[in-house]
């Protein structure tokens, strides 16, 4: 059903309104925060391989129109009742994960991110593609001195995942980490990995590529355009843990011969195609794959402050909010340097 809030009343949006449609300015109402939630007056929300789902599912669950946006930094406007911690005027950042049930055992375990019930900003309510989001308080993370809302945007999704996928990976300082693609999430991952000690390799297509990753912080380069990946890293010894960010599962069969014996593989973007590979590769070499899926308000905030403390920063391409529709197009050719945020004209960054 479609809003019917006059055009005139209400705050700036970009909205998909039908199927097919593209992403529009409107005027969405206000949504005065309820119990246990907090409006944020929006400055800055990325732009997402996981938005080119959200603006062209033909029946979206909560109906049109559709405000995408799940990488927001913004200030706090209105404080609901029962919530503790905030105030007006705090920074904060809410990201993929955008609130749980809080009482399923996956809640009360602490692993909120595998909540059932768990919420998108963008899918389960209007998400930051705004100048206003209104959020569970539960969802927000606190953006530290030192990060500006544009950087600060992105790591509530690109940073928190690959900043996970990174840490919990399973290697020791000194070993040797891969990285799998160089875009929104993979020139992140790169950065975390070389700041927390690791020897760290690039695979991209292309050797174009390879400036920007040394630059970023990798030791090595393979241009997956060359040959075969994990071929060449069987040949410098293998890799502790590969941490995949490309948006395509193809490339993964091969890339497990690129693991050392007890080698881990996590994969953070993918597609739906499915992945064959023999067990024999694994059996063999002790190695494991696995899945990995953001990560909770608690772990963006470490992301946000060891980023800080390490000089990690996502390397941003501002546009106005307005330009959402533009910044889409960019994403889908290829050419998102490396990860587009959305700004507003708030004084305050």
């Amino acid at each position: 059903m479609h809003d019917t809030a006059p055009e005139h009343s209400g705050y700036p949006a970009m909205q998909v309104t039908e199927a097919g449609g593209p992403v529009v300015a409107r005027r969405a109402p206000v949504v005065p925060p309820g119990r246990g939630e907090v409006r944020v007056t929006v400055h800055a929300s990325g732009v997402c391989a996981a938005d080119l789902g959200t603006v062209s599912a033909p029946s979206p669950a909560g109906g049109f129109p559709v405000t995408p946006g799940h990488e927001v930094a913004g200030v706090v406007d209105e404080v609901g009742a029962g919530v503790e911690g905030w105030q007006p005027g705090d920074r904060m950042a809410v990201g993929w994960f955008g609130g749980s049930c809080g009482h399923c055992a996956a809640c009360r375990s602490g692993d909120v991110v595998h909540c059932p019930e768990r919420r998108i900003p963008g899918l389960s309510y209007p998400g930051g593609w705004s100048t206003s989001i209104t959020a569970p308080a539960a969802a927000a993370a606190r953006i530290p001195d030192g990060l500006g809302m544009a950087e600060a945007a992105p790591f509530g999704c690109a940073g928190v995942t690959t900043f996970n996928a990174v840490r919990h990976g399973r290697a020791r300082p000194g070993d040797r980490v891969a990285v799998l693609g160089l875009g929104g999430l993979g020139h992140l991952a790169v950065q975390f990995a070389a700041r927390m000690g690791y020897e760290t390799v690039v695979i991209s297509r292309g050797a174009e590529k390879e400036a920007d990753a040394r630059s970023l912080g990798a030791h090595h380069y393979i241009d997956s355009s060359r040959g075969r990946p994990g071929a060449a890293l069987r040949a410098m010894g293998g890799a502790a843990l590969i941490v995949s960010t490309a948006s395509g599962t193809g490339p993964l069969a091969e890339l497990v011969d690129g693991l050392a014996p007890h080698g881990h593989l996590s994969v953070v973007g993918f597609d739906t195609a499915d992945v064959a590979i023999p067990m024999g590769k694994l059996v063999m070499g002790a190695r494991t794959l696995s899945g990995h899926l953001t990560g909770s308000p608690v772990d963006t905030e470490a992301a946000m402050r060891f980023a800080v403390v390490t000089g990690v920063r996502p390397r941003v391409q501002a546009m106005p909010l307005e330009s959402a529709e533009e910044g889409l197009a960019v994403l889908r050719r290829g050419e998102a340097r490396y990860r587009i945020v959305l700004t507003t004209p708030h004084p305050r960054s």
